[in-house]
């Protein structure tokens, strides 16, 4: 034990003065179970090229007789070409998305009815699109207890001809109201894109701008001139319906 003692005392004292060990002092002390074979020359031999095993591989000279410790810095831990070539590739993408939107805002400004920009417009009025008319349930034009008979062409166009109350198809705003020869023409928005046009109306109770309900009469009809109703979404006047009666349903 004391053997042992005395060389990690050793090696602690050579490594704190980062120093190759030329000699140490070992003392021997005689045991009566010790075996017999080296001597203490020997032993000393054995500590003191033990203590340079370990500190050869953690130390280097400077040729000055000073030591340092030795640390391989020969490759960084995150190699500069990766980090180079990462650096390029988020540049260049910045670079195609610059050029991408200075295209489309160019192509926007001085070619805006080219065919992408047709596209895009049409997206982004689907997306803007406030409710899809099928979502309205339609009411009749006609009060319940008219006489009034409701009609359809094939193109959609609802008609009849009858001294009767004329009530929307549904909830919307009058957006505004024409007259011509003694009639009325009136525009109801029920979202921003579907709307109805009712035409040969005698009187209109309603103004622009004011709330109209499907359960509600709005404008009146003398029985002189035919009533016409259109439905519209945008553009497009819809047939997609069918009459039950006088109240008109989506088609499934």
């Amino acid at each position: 034990m004391n053997q042992t003692n005395q060389f990690n005392e050793g090696l602690e004292y050579a490594q704190m003065l980062e120093i190759p060990v030329s000699t140490v002092n070992v003392v021997k002390k005689k045991s009566l179970f010790a075996r017999r074979g080296k001597g203490q020359d020997d032993l000393k031999s054995s500590a003191i090229d033990s203590v340079n095993q370990r500190l050869e591989g953690a130390l280097e000279g400077d040729g000055n007789g000073s030591f340092t410790y030795a640390e391989d810095l020969s490759s960084p831990a995150y190699p500069a070409k990766k980090k180079d070539r990462l650096g390029a590739v988020i540049i260049c993408e910045a670079v195609l998305a610059c050029l991408i939107a200075t295209g489309i805002f160019l192509c926007n400004f001085f070619l805006p009815n080219t065919a992408i920009n047709t596209f895009v417009g049409k997206l982004s009025a689907v997306e803007t699109k406030e409710t899809p008319y099928k979502e309205f349930t339609l009411t009749s034009p006609v009060s319940e207890t008219s006489d009034a008979t409701v009609a359809a062409t094939a193109d959609g166009v609802l008609y009849f001809t009858e001294k009767t109350s004329v009530y929307p198809l549904c909830d919307g705003q009058v957006a505004s109201i024409t007259e011509n020869g003694g009639t009325y023409t009136v525009k109801i928005e029920h979202t921003s894109s579907f709307c109805s046009v009712v035409t040969g109306l005698s009187t209109v109770y309603s103004g622009v701008g004011e709330e109209v309900k499907g359960n509600l009469p709005f404008a009146y009809s003398g029985g002189e001139n035919e009533v016409k109703i259109s439905m519209y979404d945008g553009e497009t006047l819809l047939n997609c319906y069918t009459l039950t009666g006088a109240v008109p349903v989506w088609n499934s």
